[in-house]
């Protein structure tokens, strides 16, 4: 007798494992009921010095989500879709028209007079005289889209690039940038020795620590590596590191030190905003990725104070209970209750709360939370974080936004791990602050879970497969996470992305180089652009700015440097001698000498037995930056010499202000 083995289909799998994960969580949620006396609730610190790290030998990090993971991740989608009003068919959003797509890409790029002609054309050579040859590439590809939509429609085409640089007064501005040494508007600006780096890093073999530039613009990064054929295409199938973990992602430290989101002035985030989205659409070129936006509908806000209320509403209304917090109140105190009771407890954000509770929970909160009669004594772990999901859910518009959830997603396609953390970057640069903000917090939160790995049982792909359908699926936008096959392998990838945003998120949440510097650029261009009315005295005025600059030699020496203080009432000044090694701290470490001994420091310094500093930094403040607070490894000399008019001011930092 032969026995003949019939291997199951894949679909079938799927659909048995996606069975068990209701029978799952309605088991889950019986049990809850019942034995909700026994949770864990005991206060410990997440952060236990003899907690394993993620990459920990005692707990191997999977390759890919376990039948486990793709059981809750399924039933993550199951809550959403039941959590769905019945007239959830209904998008709250819509997808661009033809040339509505290009018109809106315009505006958000700063690009806008491109189409409308409302300002004067040195606006927009200022812009595009700051932009590489691969970021100009792809602002003409919108135009000529644009243009073509607008022919189909009879409508008035909007001006080619060319004519905005054939005007004198923006030919003035685009000969005047040209004639400077340090322009970087095309691709040949990229040096050799970027080149080589840029190149050479991926010669390393995948056994060395992956080597991130940002001196580079992400976009001319791969147009270097496709040039010479070494960006792997998206059609292949994506590879899988040996060693079952994320690489270590190593920034070089660059002599301007780090910039972070918070550093800069809005205004100046603003113009990072208009760049990022320049680079990201350049670089989706290259990659192949067609990204469709979706505009945002007005739909009707529903009667409550904290679920379903817009983020920007929520961080308003509680600016005036809490002045300068980022992040909404109620957010703040459920993440802050779970660091202290949920991280212990084993399947915390797997195990589902129960859903009788939890409508209790969010009834008694919406009806006494800001009063301050709401009490967390009696509230579980488990419910706690199915309120955290919840939360985000119902959210009326997704967190990552309707415009770019779609490109989010398309991470997911790319196969290069470096190519995904150039898209994430910029993707996070473009969110409105207070989505960044929110984003951040969970982030953060979701990599504490993962740190108290041995005790909660929870590993980083776990955390990201159960909280990628809460990100990645909204009622507002039509999402291909459920809808195309296969559905594991949507499932992997949807996850993949969450476990990049929660592992590197330190390095998502910074500002490249080449922004701040074309930022930077844009700023001086600016600044000088009513020099270009009159073409007789442009190359002398030219030359006196030039001369005015009174840059120091290298070889010259020490240079001394007046600091203004400015803290409470107290303004004063200080002189700090500048050296070519001298840094941030260096600054900092004096500022603080002079505090304890001088008179101006009364009422600053409080003293119980010891002496508490007031939490001051550097920013540097006007000439080609509006405001920026200084890392502490920030090379003064070199900041001097890249910015000779901005001053240094030390002051309290921004969320310090107000409390």
């Amino acid at each position: 007798m032969y026995c003949m083995h019939i291997k199951p289909r894949e679909e079938d799998v799927v659909r048995l494992v996606r069975s068990k994960a209701v029978l799952h969580r309605n088991l889950c949620e019986q049990l809850s009921i019942r034995d909700c006396s026994l949770t864990a609730m005991n206060v410990e610190s997440w952060a236990d010095p003899r907690d394993p790290q993620p990459d920990s030998p005692d707990l191997p990090t999977p390759q890919q989500p376990d039948s486990l993971c793709l059981e809750s991740f399924w039933s993550e989608v199951e809550t959403i879709r039941s959590d769905s009003e019945p007239d959830s068919s209904r998008r709250d959003s819509r997808q661009s028209e033809d040339g509505e797509q290009e018109e809106l890409w315009l505006q958000d790029a700063g690009l806008s007079p491109l189409v409308t002609g409302e300002e004067e054309d040195v606006d927009n050579a200022v812009l595009l005289s700051t932009l590489t040859k691969t970021q100009a590439a792809a602002v003409q590809r919108r135009i000529d889209s644009y243009t073509c939509s607008l022919r189909k429609r009879n409508k008035t085409p909007a001006r080619h690039v060319r004519d905005i640089f054939a005007s004198p007064i923006a030919q003035s501005a685009v000969e005047t940038h040209n004639s400077e040494p340090d322009t970087h508007r095309n691709m040949e600006s990229v040096t050799k020795t970027q080149r080589s780096a840029v190149s050479s890093q991926e010669t390393q073999g995948l056994q060395m620590d992956e080597i991130f530039i940002t001196d580079v613009a992400y976009c001319e990064q791969a147009a270097i590596l496709l040039k010479q054929a070494k960006l792997p295409q998206n059609n292949i199938s994506q590879c899988r590191r040996d060693d079952g973990a994320l690489p270590r992602v190593i920034c070089p430290q660059c002599r301007l030190g780090v910039t972070r989101v918070l550093d800069l002035s809005q205004q100046d985030m603003k113009k990072v905003r208009q760049l990022a989205l320049i680079d990201m659409t350049a670089l989706c070129d290259l990659l192949g990725l067609e990204v469709k936006r979706h505009k945002t509908c007005k739909r009707k806000i529903p009667e409550s104070c904290l679920f379903g209320v817009p983020l920007a509403s929520l961080v308003e209304s509680d600016q005036k209970i809490k002045p300068n917090t980022q992040i909404p109140l109620f957010l703040q105190t459920l993440l802050s209750f779970l660091e202290k009771k949920g991280l212990d407890s084993e399947g915390i954000l797997r195990v589902p709360g129960s859903q009788a509770r939890i409508k209790v929970l969010q009834q008694k909160l919406e009806n006494s939370f800001y009063s301050g009669s709401f009490s967390w004594d009696e509230v579980s772990p488990n419910d706690a974080a199915a309120l955290l999901k919840k939360f985000i859910r119902e959210l009326p518009a997704p967190l990552l936004t309707a415009e770019h959830l779609n490109s989010f997603s398309a991470v997911r396609d790319i196969a290069d791990l470096k190519q995904k953390l150039h898209m994430l970057n910029l993707l996070v640069l473009l969110l409105p602050e207070p989505n960044r903000n929110t984003l951040k917090a969970l982030l953060e939160f979701l990599s504490k879970v993962v740190l108290s790995e041995r005790r909660n049982r929870m590993n980083l792909w776990a955390v990201s497969t159960i909280m990628a359908p809460n990100l990645f699926l909204h009622k507002a936008v039509p999402s291909k996470l459920a809808v195309e096959g296969p559905e594991k392998g949507q499932a992997e990838r949807a996850a993949d992305i969450m476990r990049l945003l929660v592992r590197y998120q330190d390095l998502l949440w910074t500002v490249p180089n080449f922004l701040l510097s074309q930022v930077r650029k844009l700023n001086e261009n600016s600044s000088r652009r009513y020099q270009f009315y009159d073409k007789r005295i442009k190359h002398l005025l030219r030359k006196i700015h030039t001369d005015s600059r009174d840059k120091p030699d290298k070889n010259s020496g020490e240079q001394c440097r007046t600091v203004k203080i400015q803290l409470a009432d107290v303004s004063f000044s200080m002189e700090f001698r500048l050296t070519i090694n001298s840094r941030a701290s260096d600054l900092m470490s004096q500022f603080y000498k002079e505090l304890h001994t001088s008179d101006n420091s009364r009422g600053l310094l409080k003293q119980n037995g010891s002496t508490t500093y007031p939490d001051c930094a550097i920013y540097e403040v006007g000439g080609n930056i509006g405001e920026h607070c200084l890392d502490p490894e920030t090379h003064l000399f070199d900041l001097y010499n890249n910015n000779p008019g901005g001053e240094w001011i030390i002051k309290l930092r921004s969320s310090s202000r107000g409390q």
